[in-house]
């Protein structure tokens, strides 16, 4: 299980207070206005934003204190962050190394995610060369080359159009059951992934303001911010 209790950052102009739990195994939709801390939250556990106060634990380990490199997860970014110059395979194979000296295990890691994501014998093409939902994809498979038991992504559909972002969340939840892993992904269309979803947690102002099954928490009438919040 994932729990953060009390967990705190402050800033000049904002300050946040998170506490969620979110079982093992479980897919956890993070919705909520722009600027009302899913980011902050995803690079507070990412280990990218310190926090003065409270307590974060992953399967029974306390990542507070760990470099980011060491935490048991991995991290996909609306942006992809895929270089342009480097291939597909490339590009997944920065997940393992940096440096690109790549084991033979490592680089039969990278083609197994990239057979994983529906990409093989595509992985000598360069970004450009692929279209919006090949490049999510890839980014997909580098997070998956690194198998580490949690990912975290971070807005990565809002690029794309309905139809490819029902295709990437079903092929998220489709890999995250196969290989258990447990995902948190923010995201400001929440009925995109309410069928897939376990659990849905609605962040405002710096907190995690209301957590439940995504039919439960898209209610009508269960709380007047969800509600404003949807247009409702």
């Amino acid at each position: 299980m994932l729990e953060a209790a009390d967990l705190t950052l402050q800033y000049p102009d904002f300050r946040a207070r998170y506490t969620l739990s979110v079982p093992a195994g479980a897919l956890c939709g993070l919705i909520g206005p722009s600027g009302g801390g899913k980011t902050t939250l995803l690079h507070a556990i990412a280990g990218f934003e310190p926090p003065i106060a409270g307590t974060l634990r992953f399967a029974g380990q306390d990542l507070i204190g760990l470099e980011p490199a060491k935490r048991p997860l991995s991290i996909l970014f609306q942006e992809h962050n895929l270089f342009p110059h480097l291939t597909a395979t490339e590009n997944v194979g920065l997940g393992l190394d940096p440096r690109l000296r790549l084991s033979a295990e490592q680089r039969d890691a990278v083609e197994r995610a990239l057979e994983r994501v529906g990409l093989s014998g595509l992985g000598a093409r360069r970004p450009g060369m692929l279209s919006g939902g090949q490049r999510q994809r890839v980014a997909l498979a580098r997070a998956l080359a690194r198998r580490q038991p949690l990912m975290l992504l971070d807005e990565p559909f809002s690029g794309l159009d309905p139809g490819l972002r029902q295709e990437m969340i079903a092929l998220i939840d489709a890999l995250r059951r196969e290989e258990g892993l447990t995902v948190l992904v923010s995201l400001h269309t929440p009925e995109d992934i309410g069928d897939a979803a376990d659990l849905m947690a609605f962040v405002a102002d710096g907190e995690v303001r209301d957590a439940a099954p995504p039919a439960e928490m898209l209610r009508p009438g269960r709380n007047p911010a969800i509600d404003r919040y949807l247009g409702r």
